[in-house]
């Protein structure tokens, strides 16, 4: 695979930032019944007069408003290589009856000092150029940052941001949560660091059926997830596989690794030859997990299998945009590796490279060096390897293209669940979110996905006994140095003044609502400067041109929530799939609406008895991309089935734009062409072409594919 940093596309030119400041003005009650004025126009003081008169307010104080011009000052401003020069007034109020004189600057155009335009000017040189303003500190709310305060403390600090440590009953500008969307419920603005279906999105059973899903229609770019098997619906089909290899292969042994559906931290792991070895039930309620091929000849280091972790922002879902870290943190394990044996399959130290189970060996090794020890920086592995000649490019390279496909995988059902949960229209925060992701080498240098976290530790701290019996949190140079630059990178990229202040430009090949914004924005204010550049590096939509053919799925996924009709709901109905039916005209001669119904039916209660913890009725996403799948296999049987899903997206999709626009000109029509929020059409003829156009159009859209 060529190196992903040879095709991206070069970051715009930096730009100037431009702020505002409001200059200091003396204070005038509007309700001033008699104000005279000298040194002005007269004009001006009847206009004064006249408005003091219209508000109706009785004279409490007879008020001598003088106002003195004094000779012009020049003020001189380097900006843009020009000498700015500026006429500076001053005004004195003197209150009758008493010794108070009130000084100020009036606007340079003398109208009331509580005119919005007039502030504006203000703010303004004479040639257009305008002053910096002092920019208020970004609040963070970090009452439910739980493992990751510490961390995100002194990222705080560094940015000379605005915590909030015990919450606040305005709104902060960030907040911060530790385990999920839903840590605080009464939040309508701002940004949440985490996606609402993150965590149920990422739990191992529902990653495997996305990365499955994928891998139905692109095989030979997902082949960097094990095979996996879902238990315990999938139990009898892993059992006939095994079976079936060892009929071929007298001597093969595979081994397997099991993996508990919502387990962390290694808890529940079990590796297994056999599959009468699996432990299917606990108490009288089934398990449910996975089970997946083990990993063999691994990459080894000092005779250590280890796996790497590294951090991914999610910075937005719509347009799609991912960074990951250019630093990450290694996890060895505590034993040397041996192949799996009968012998040593429960030498969890050996195989598993979990820091939580590793860091109880006797065996582990606490260093405030990042290249030693049993933690160590990814930097520090990657520079040990290139001194043996690996192309550390290509390496890097690889583990991009993994991290953008494996999101891309999840992305359609996350945007199920951010619609159920912020329906357009409602207020709501945005998110984002930092995501861990453990990959892990193979000898020939091949990355592996092993899981992906949706909450990664963010803790700085590791545990050491420092007594027989006696444990305590002391600090970790490693994690800190990763860690602390990652959240506060996060932040530096998620901070809402830049929403204001940076400027986009269009990267060729991206979509054409994306926006990139270029990295100078990042240094505009002193506190930036001060900061070392970005640890997190854009790789999508920097590389959209390599990628986007694989957000086939994600397109389905916009007709599901299409139909969904009632906003927050997440399952299709039998009267939305009829909808979704005619509206596509899936339906012939040999495919009624009888048999729509028998297919949603059995499509419906197959997934009811997999969805062991569902509570609402009806087809979810994943059903319904097995029922697109199943519709387009029956339209286009003489294509392969990539391109029978695309061919049936393109006449989906052409189909409801084509009654779309039927719709907004009926709207017209019937309103006499006054309703000027709709976009206007095009003058030319709509008509909707024949099905061997369809499958003309899908030909020339999958020759890029056919030539990847």
């Amino acid at each position: 695979m060529k190196s992903l940093d040879q095709d991206a596309e070069k970051e715009g030119a930096e730009s100037e930032e431009q702020a505002y400041v409001s200059s200091p003005s003396a204070s005038v009650s509007p309700d001033a019944p008699s104000i005279t004025v000298t040194g002005r126009d007269a004009n001006d003081a009847s206009t004064c007069r006249n408005r003091s008169r219209s508000r109706g307010n009785p004279a409490k104080e007879d008020i001598n408003f003088t106002v003195k011009q004094f000779t012009d000052r020049a003020l001189h401003s380097n900006i843009s290589g020009e000498n700015v020069k500026r006429q500076e007034y001053e005004r004195t109020l003197h209150i009758r009856g008493s010794d108070k004189v009130l000084q100020g600057r009036p606007e340079a155009n003398g109208n009331n000092v509580n005119n919005p335009r007039s502030k504006m000017n203000q703010d303004t040189l004479d040639n257009g150029v305008k002053l910096p303003r002092k920019k208020k500190p970004v609040t963070v709310d970090t009452s439910k940052a739980k493992t990751s305060l510490e961390a995100l403390k002194i990222s705080i600090k560094q940015l000379k941001w605005k915590e909030f440590p015990m919450g606040r009953r305005t709104a902060c500008d960030i907040y911060w949560h530790g385990v999920s969307f839903h840590d605080n419920e009464n939040i309508v603005s701002g940004q949440v660091n985490k996606f609402p279906g993150m965590v149920e999105m990422l739990r191992k059973i529902n990653m495997s059926r996305a990365v499955r899903t994928m891998q139905e229609l692109f095989p030979e770019e997902y082949d960097f997830y094990p095979r996996s098997w879902i238990l315990p619906q999938e139990y009898q089909q892993f059992t006939a596989q095994i079976c079936m290899v060892k009929e071929n292969d007298a001597t093969a042994n595979h081994t397997f690794i099991v993996k508990p559906d919502g387990g962390s931290q290694g808890d529940g792991i079990y590796l297994i030859r056999d599959p009468s070895d699996l432990k299917l039930v606990a108490g009288s309620q089934a398990k449910q997990g996975v089970v997946q091929e083990y990993i063999h000849k691994p990459l080894l280091i000092d005779k250590l299998k280890f796996d790497i972790r590294l951090y991914v922002l999610i910075k937005s879902l719509e347009p799609l945009e991912i960074y990951i870290a250019k630093e990450g943190l290694t996890r060895f394990c505590t034993e040397p590796y041996q192949e799996p044996s009968q012998k040593n399959l429960s030498h969890v130290f050996m195989h598993l490279t979990n820091y939580s189970l590793n860091v109880h060996s006797g065996n582990f090794v606490h260093s405030d060096s990042q290249s030693t020890g049993s933690k160590r920086t990814l930097s520090s592995v990657l520079y040990r390897l290139a001194a043996k000649g690996v192309d550390i490019k290509k390496v890097w390279s690889d583990i991009i293209a993994l991290v953008i496909k494996t999101v891309i995988a999840v992305v359609p059902e996350l945007k199920v669940y951010y619609q159920a949960e912020i329906p357009p229209g409602k207020p709501g925060p945005t998110c984002f979110q930092i995501l861990g992701f453990d990959i892990l080498l193979m000898k020939n240098l091949k990355p592996i996905l092993l899981e992906v976290n949706s909450n990664p530790s963010m803790r700085i701290e590791h545990e050491q006994e420092v007594a027989a019996g006696v444990f305590e949190y002391v600090p970790s140079p490693v994690d800190e140095e990763v860690k602390v630059n990652v959240i506060r990178d996060t932040l530096r990229l998620m901070d809402p003044s830049r929403k204001n202040q940076s400027i986009v430009l269009p990267r060729p090949g991206a979509e054409p609502s994306e926006e990139i914004p270029t990295e100078a924005d990042l240094k505009a204010s002193s506190t930036e400067e001060a900061l070392p550049s970005l640890c997190l590096k854009q790789v999508y939509p920097k590389y959209t041109k390599q990628f986007n053919y694989l957000r086939l799925v994600e397109r389905i996924a916009a007709l599901f929530i299409r139909f969904l009709g009632v906003k927050g709901n997440m399952r299709l109905g039998p009267t939305a799939f009829r909808t979704f039916i005619r509206s596509c005209k899936l339906t012939n001669s040999s495919f009624s609406m009888a048999s729509v119904d028998i297919l949603y039916i059995d499509i419906t209660r197959r997934w009811a008895g997999t969805m062991a913890d569902s509570r609402e009725a009806g087809m979810g996403l994943q059903a319904f991309v097995e029922a697109f799948f199943s519709l387009a296999a029956r339209r286009f049987k003489s294509l392969g089935q990539r391109q029978q899903v695309l061919a049936l997206l393109e006449q989906c999709e052409a189909q409801n734009l084509w009654e779309e626009r039927r719709s907004v000109s009926c709207s017209r029509t019937l309103s006499g062409g006054n309703r000027t929020h709709v976009a206007p059409l095009s003058p030319a003829p709509l008509r909707r072409p024949p099905y061997n156009q369809w499958l003309s159009c899908a030909s020339q859209l999958l020759k890029p594919i056919s030539g990847e």
